[in-house]
């Protein structure tokens, strides 16, 4: 309590200086702020990450500990999320969506944090997760506070959530391009010019932060070698390929999700998957954390490889024709490490994964060709290629994946490879899958915002904030001298019928009794159920609207009866009133 007395205590007086700056101006600054915060906080996970690894190495060399430290560190996150934060902060991407679409784009203050701490143990110990998902968690959580005790508006609070997470792909990476290409592509956010500013500010700042502390360091530094025009047909192999095992990757990753989740002890959870880890990393190593470190022999054209010390599996380097297919096993076990670590307790994302698949898939499609004719293609080439092949197909954002590739390697001779080998893959992947593995589940729910206008905007509205209740109702078995009186009574021209127990039985219109209403005789004699008209379609409160304005499109109705789950009646929806909130959704939605 007294930090939050302390943070209100500071964050008044600013918040009333700021009432008389112009909010384009404040974005400015706060995006700077932002940026920096991003920097520090990206620089701080990866030093901790490194010092943690580094650490147990010293203290318990060997391979014998890779079957028990990733679990240990598995449960001392799954220990300071239940205990300590109380919350669920995995799955970090599909969070800041959810945040967008669902919460005003409010992320609680405990985000700004908590996915560095429990991401460092997690991944430090040998967990088979990436750190850029917690970091994109952490920067969005960092926007998203910084402009609630601003007092920005939705608008500034969603561009300020996005330069956070611009920030932190940025810092963690050092290429700040493909940080606001991250916000623009993967979160979706409508943005017009003016709002791509914020994010060039966040994405500089933190990238100059990260770069001032730790200098331009790159796990994917490469030998690059020209262009040739010949490998034009290779590369769109690469792409076809990259895009399959995109699908692979996504339905994979989701359906061991599902079943691991049927699981509900978080113990008995926690258990199976740290055993399963940790046969996984003692038998293949490169699935050990981030896995990074092991692409340096194969981002240098695989002159010398190395399995990362004794391993049952060594003989595989005995044949030439064994190391693409122990690869090949590599990259299909990547996608049951990654969910084992997640489901046993540990936090962590898909991206650092997604990168270091596709630097295998590139791997094993240039080391067969080369198998088949000696020199064929440069493996480092495809090594690249293939990391952002898979992020446009797995993320579908190709052109996020093919500047975040060209920015770390300083491959921009690569520039066309890059383009058509991410435009194929990307292009297989849409053609039996259209979301990503970040959006896919939000989709289910109507709950993701897009680039289209429309669709963002119905995705913002609520119809339980929609409803209208100065209705009088009506029994079901009432006299029509009752319905009389409630006419009388009423200044709407609908009456909704329910019976005993509040169930909405269906509605009398005003211009269906009018020919009896002038006949007092009629009145004992005539009923409401006489009267009473059926419902087109029923809507319910917590129904997403773009399923509510298909109802409305559907049965042509100007009004709709809203129901909960048990049909009880809660008022009405009307065709107007939906139009005037959309209207002023969208004014503020699009408010440069």
């Amino acid at each position: 309590m007294a930090t939050r007395g302390g943070i209100k205590h500071f964050w008044g007086p600013v918040r009333a200086l700021l009432r008389n700056v112009p909010e384009s101006n404040v974005l400015l600054g706060l995006s700077i702020l932002t940026g920096i915060l991003c920097g520090l906080a990206a620089v701080l996970l990866k030093v901790s990450i490194h010092a943690i690894q580094e650490g147990l190495a010293g203290i318990l060399p060997g391979r014998w500990p890779y079957l028990v430290l990733p679990g240990v560190g598995m449960l001392l996150s799954l220990l300071i999320v239940r205990y300590v934060i109380k919350d669920n902060i995995g799955h970090g991407v599909t969070k800041v969506l959810q945040a967008v679409s669902k919460n005003e784009s409010r992320i609680k203050r405990h985000n700004c944090w908590s996915s560095l701490v429990t991401s460092a143990l997690t991944i430090g110990f040998g967990g088979s997760v990436g750190a850029e998902a917690p970091i994109v968690y952490t920067g969005a959580a960092i926007g998203s506070n910084l402009g609630r005790y601003s007092g920005m508006s939705y608008r500034g609070m969603t561009l300020l959530l996005g330069c956070g997470a611009a920030g932190a792909v940025a810092g963690i990476f050092n290429a700040p391009l493909a940080g606001v290409l991250f916000t623009l592509e993967i979160l979706l956010f409508n943005l017009s010019m003016s709002g791509v500013l914020p994010l060039l500010l966040s994405s500089i700042s933190a990238t100059l932060v990260s770069y001032l502390i730790l200098g331009k360091q790159s796990p994917f530094a490469a030998s690059v070698t020209p262009f040739a025009m010949q490998n034009i047909p290779f590369y769109v192999l690469l792409g076809m390929f990259c895009g399959l095992t995109a699908l692979y990757f996504i339905h994979t990753t989701l359906s061991m999700e599902d079943r691991l989740g049927r699981l509900k002890n978080p113990y008995v959870k926690w258990f199976l998957s740290a055993v399963s880890l940790g046969l996984l990393i003692f038998l293949f190593p490169p699935l050990h954390g981030e896995g990074y470190n092991f692409l340096g022999p194969l981002l240098n054209g695989a002159q010398n490889l190395d399995f990362g010390g004794d391993t049952p599996l060594e003989f595989f380097l005995q044949w030439k024709w064994s190391i693409p297919f122990f690869f090949l096993l590599v990259l299909l076990l990547k996608v049951f490490s990654m969910t084992f670590t997640n489901a046993g307790g540990g936090v962590g994302g898909t991206f650092g994964p997604t990168l270091f698949v596709g630097a295998v898939a590139g791997f094993v499609v240039a080391y067969s060709l080369n198998l088949l004719r000696p020199g064929l293609v440069p493996v480092s080439n495809f090594v690249l290629v293939g990391m952002a092949g898979l992020m446009a197909g797995v993320m579908q954002a190709p052109l996020t994946a093919i500047f975040l590739i060209a920015e770390i390697s300083n491959g921009y001779d690569l520039l066309v490879p890059l383009i058509l080998t991410s435009a194929v893959s990307y292009g297989v992947t849409r053609l039996f899958e259209k979301y990503s593995i970040y959006t896919k589940r939000i989709a289910a729910s109507g709950e993701l915002l897009t680039h289209d206008s429309d669709q963002a905007v119905l995705t913002l509205m609520h119809a339980s904030d929609l409803i209208e209740e100065d209705f009088c109702t009506v029994r079901i078995d009432a006299t029509l001298g009752e319905l009389v009186q409630a006419v009388e009574q009423s200044e709407r021209n609908i009456f909704p019928v329910l019976d005993s127990k509040g169930r909405f039985q269906g509605f009398v219109t005003l211009a269906s009794i009018r020919k009896d209403m002038f006949s007092p005789e009629l009145y004992p004699q005539k009923h409401v159920y006489n009267y009473m008209q059926t419902a087109p379609e029923y809507v319910y409160a917590d129904e997403p609207m773009d399923s509510v304005m298909r109802k409305f499109e559907k049965t042509g109705a100007w009004n709709l009866p809203m129901v909960d789950k048990d049909r009880k009646y809660l008022g009405f929806l009307s065709k107007s009133k939906i139009f005037n909130a959309y209207r002023e959704e969208l004014k503020d939605f699009s408010h440069d």
